[in-house]
Parts: C-alpha cells; sequence; structure tokens
C-alpha cells in the first residue's frame, strides 16, 4: 500500500495540472437541483433520458474505459450512478475527470438514464469540479455474501474515527444514521414538552457559584471582574429561579461541564434536559418520564420496542418502581436503612467495595447500591425514596424524615434521569449546604458549596414543584444501541495526538 505522503504527492500534482487548465479547483457555488434519492425515486420508464437534474457530491467509485467512465456520487441522501463520456462533456471536461480522485466534490448536470444492467443513472452534459481533496479516503469495500453484506477493510479504529470524525461520517453511513436519529430524539423531546405548555428558556454557562450535583467543576476566571467563574455542572438551581419568578413549567436542553473521569457513560462534556414543574411533585415526574420516552421512541423511531446489545427493551409499558432501600435488602438480604457509620463501612468492606474521600453516609450508600444492585437494572425501572444524606436539594419523604422524594430512572444498568419533589423549604436548604459546604471542607471535592442568591430566592417563596434530569446522550444511546458516549456525540473529547 502507498505511504499517505505519496498519495497526497500525487494529488498535489493533479491539483497543480487542474490549476494549469485555467480550472477553479475549489468552486464557490454550484446549482444543485436534486438529491440522488429524489431523482432515484422520480424515476419512471417513460421519461428515460428526458428529465434533466443537477446533483452534487463525492466521487466514492471511478471505472475508467478509455474515453468513457461510470462513477458513483454520495450525496447527504445516497448514491447515485453517473456516466461521463468524452463526446458528451467535451475535451476539456473529459481531460478534467481525468485529473480528479475518489473523494472529490463535483456537480453534474445531465439526463436521468437506465441501463441496461437496471441501474439508474445521469449521463453528464456537463462536469464542474467542487472541491479537489488532498487526503485519500479510507477505502471501506461491500461484498454480499450468503445474501448477507460483509465488510471489508472498514475505518474501524475506534480512536481515529472519533478524532476524525468528518473521515467516520463519509465513509460509515451507520454512524450518520446515529447522528440523524439524535437529531430527531432532541426534537421529539422538546415537541413534547413544548405540547404540555412548558417554556423553553437559556441560563447561565459560567456561573460564580457551581450547583445542583455532586461533581468537580471547570474553573476560570474573568479578566475584566476579576473574579473566578465555573462551568455550570447543572441547570438546576437557575431554573428553580425562574419557578420563584412565577413561571409553572419552564426547561432547558443545554451542555453541562463536569471535571471527572472518562468512560463509556461520561464525558466531561454533555447534554442534559432539566425541567422544573410548579405544584407537582416526584409521582408526576415519574408518570411524564414514562411518556415522555415513549412519545420520543414512536415519533423519532417508529417504535417503543427497541434492541440494545443483547436485551430487547419495552418503553409501551409503565416503569418498575422500587425503593432505593428495599432494593439493596433484595440484593443482600440486609437492611441497610437504619445502620449507623461504622455498620455501613463493614458492609462495605464485606462487599469489598474500595472507599474514597472521607467517610459519610451517602456517599457509603451510593457505592453499596452501585455494587449490588445498579447494574442489574435492565428493563426501565425507578428507584425511589433514597436517603436523605444522599440528595441535598430533594424535599424530606412525607412517610419518612430518614428519606426524600427522590427517584432516578435506570435501563440496561445505567442511570437515565434523576427527579426530586423538590425541596423549597430556605431554612432546610441552608442547613443541607451547610452541611455540604463542611464536607468539602473535609476534603470532599464533588460537595456542593453554599449558593446565597438561590436561598435568597426560596425565601421569597417557590411553590411545590417537581424536577428532573435527564441524560441526552444516554437516552441516545439506548435508542441508537449504541454501546459508548463517545458513539452518540460527534467530537467527544479526547488526548491531544502526540
Amino acid at each position: 500500500m502507498e505511504h499517505l505522503d505519496d498519495l497526497r504527492i500525487q494529488r498535489l500534482e493533479k491539483l497543480k495540472k487542474i490549476q494549469e487548465m485555467d480550472v477553479l479547483p475549489y468552486a464557490y457555488t454550484f446549482d444543485q437541483t436534486h438529491h440522488t434519492k429524489d431523482v432515484i425515486a422520480a424515476y419512471k420508464d417513460e421519461e428515460d433520458g428526458k428529465n434533466e437534474v443537477s446533483v452534487a457530491g463525492r466521487l466514492m467509485a471511478i471505472r475508467s474505459m478509455g474515453r468513457a467512465a461510470f462513477a458513483h456520487l454520495m450525496d447527504d441522501s445516497g448514491r447515485i450512478q453517473l456516466y461521463i463520456k468524452n463526446d458528451e462533456v467535451g475535451e476539456e471536461s473529459y481531460q478534467l475527470f481525468k485529473y480528479l480522485d475518489l473523494g472529490d466534490y463535483v456537480g453534474v448536470k445531465g439526463n436521468v438514464f437506465k441501463t441496461k444492467t437496471g441501474e439508474i443513472t445521469v449521463v453528464a452534459k456537463s462536469l464542474t469540479l467542487l472541491a479537489k481533496t488532498l487526503r485519500p479516503l479510507p477505502v471501506v469495500k461491500e461484498k454480499v455474501e450468503d445474501n448477507e453484506k460483509v465488510v471489508y477493510d472498514a475505518f474501524a479504529d475506534k480512536e481515529l474515527r472519533y478524532r476524525q470524525r468528518y473521515v467516520d461520517l463519509v465513509v460509515n453511513q451507520d454512524v450518520k444514521k446515529t447522528f440523524i436519529a439524535r437529531s430527531k430524539i432532541v426534537t421529539a423531546m422538546r415537541n413534547f414538552l413544548e405540547s404540555k405548555g412548558y417554556l423553553e428558556v437559556e441560563t447561565p454557562v459560567l456561573q460564580a457559584q457551581y450547583g445542583g450535583a455532586f461533581a468537580r467543576p471547570f474553573m476560570t476566571h474573568h479578566n475584566a471582574l476579576d473574579m473566578p467563574l465555573y462551568m455550570r455542572i447543572a441547570d438546576e438551581l437557575y431554573l428553580k429561579r425562574l419557578i420563584v419568578g412565577g413561571f409553572e413549567g419552564v426547561f432547558e436542553i443545554a451542555k453541562d461541564f463536569r471535571n471527572e473521569g472518562m468512560d463509556r457513560d461520561h464525558n466531561p462534556e454533555f447534554t442534559m434536559m432539566e425541567i422544573y414543574i410548579a405544584y407537582k411533585d416526584y409521582y408526576f415526574i415519574m408518570d411524564l418520564v414514562e411518556e415522555m420516552v415513549k412519545t420520543i421512541c414512536e415519533k423519532a423511531l417508529g417504535t417503543t420496542l427497541l434492541q440494545f446489545g443483547e436485551t430487547t427493551l419495552d418503553f409501551s409499558k409503565p416503569w418498575k418502581r422500587v425503593r432505593f432501600f428495599d432494593a439493596i435488602k433484595e440484593a443482600s438480604g440486609k437492611d441497610c436503612l437504619n445502620m449507623d457509620l461504622a455498620q455501613l463501612q463493614q458492609f462495605a468492606k464485606e462487599l469489598h467495595i474500595k472507599l474514597e474521600g472521607p467517610p459519610n453516609k451517602g456517599r457509603i450508600y451510593d457505592e453499596i447500591f452501585s455494587a449490588l444492585v445498579e447494574e442489574n437494572l435492565m428493563q426501565p425501572t425507578f428507584i425511589m425514596d433514597y436517603p436523605l444524606e444522599l440528595s441535598p436539594l430533594a424535599k424530606i419523604h412525607r412517610d419518612n424524615p430518614n428519606l426524600v422524594e427522590r427517584f432516578e430512572g435506570f435501563v440496561v444498568g445505567s442511570e437515565l434521569c434523576n427527579a426530586f419533589s423538590e425541596l423549597n423549604d430556605p431554612i432546610d436548604q441552608r442547613q443541607r449546604f451547610e452541611e455540604q459546604a463542611s464536607l468539602r471542607d473535609q476534603g470532599d471535592d464533588e460537595a456542593m458549596g453554599i449558593d446565597e442568591d438561590y436561598i435568597r430566592a426560596l425565601e421569597y417563596g417557590m411553590p411545590p414543584t417537581g424536577g428532573l434530569g435527564m441524560g441526552v446522550d444516554r437516552l441516545v444511546m439506548l435508542l441508537t444501541n449504541s454501546q459508548s458516549i463517545r458513539d452518540v456525540i460527534l467530537f467527544p473529547h479526547m488526548r491531544p495526538e502526540r
């Protein structure tokens, strides 16, 4: 195989010859009248050779035969065959065609025919070079064996695909389909929420005091104000300020940023949907999640029965509802609701859980739940009624002061969403913020600080409110059978290239 540098040199030489022909190798515009899919769909035998079209895209295959050639052109909608003949396009244009390579962008005007082999083809009357490529695309070969499509020489290196998504999208059409599906999923989510009468809003990305989640923030500095600022880790506290201000239902679909590790479920920059609805509680939000995910599946994908790995997921049914401590007891036989810190530490030790950071009951509860329960939650499930220590922004449970009215939605062992009956008591909120600040002073860099302005807002009065945060990237993963968050983010974060 030729070295990339050699292939690039060859293309540069062709570029020079094209320029010597006084042909502009990088055009300004082209009058594209049809997409390839529409040309093929509209073809009728009785109109063979009568319809003139103008198509544009990349050359993905070239087969020369002396003074004529066949090629395949790919645009945003699909592929179509081209027939370029010296007598039709003229000597100069055919000479230009000889200097073209796979991947070059061209525009072709011509009439639509069907070949003897039954392939719909554009016979070129004119050929325009739109962009000369200087690097060769990976050559992906397909072959049908035993009635199944087999792919050879795929552009399969994961790291290279993530770094060069622009190449990945060209040569791996299934990747393109994933991101088209993502767009439809987000649109369906937005349409669903707007149809309920909820208002989409925008809140600050740069914040003087971060909050709304357990996470380390990214920090920057504002020169003019000479003050530190944090990139938001959640939208929650600002959205609830709007409920205080009189809006009865607000949501935001936005980027959040957390300075944390990266794995199949985590990227430091990710997309969240958060919604807060006045006069509602976490039971209402559970029903909303069920209806919303079902509707998204129907509108964006046309089905509520989806495959994820080896698991068939059914989003048409109500989700299973299990209490947090009941799930742990069912998995271990132990009731840890009333355990003190020492007993919880011993329980974690028995489960071979390595505890990091300063010991606190909330963190240990979370580790025990992750070890015993989380990975077994395959079908859509709500885990509800969490321990107070884990939820500084949730309202105390109306039946048990050791719990809060919170649920998390899990599918195939991964958290999809988090929701509360929101805490609207400013005195209780201040106390919980102070407990979080104490944990941070002890070295817990994921604990929250005290947001004095948010407490002040609560002191003006916030009605009973139900709130929800849903990971958009994780939802797309589930609904497109994608095993890594990097597969559903167009440009995931990577280490710098060496």
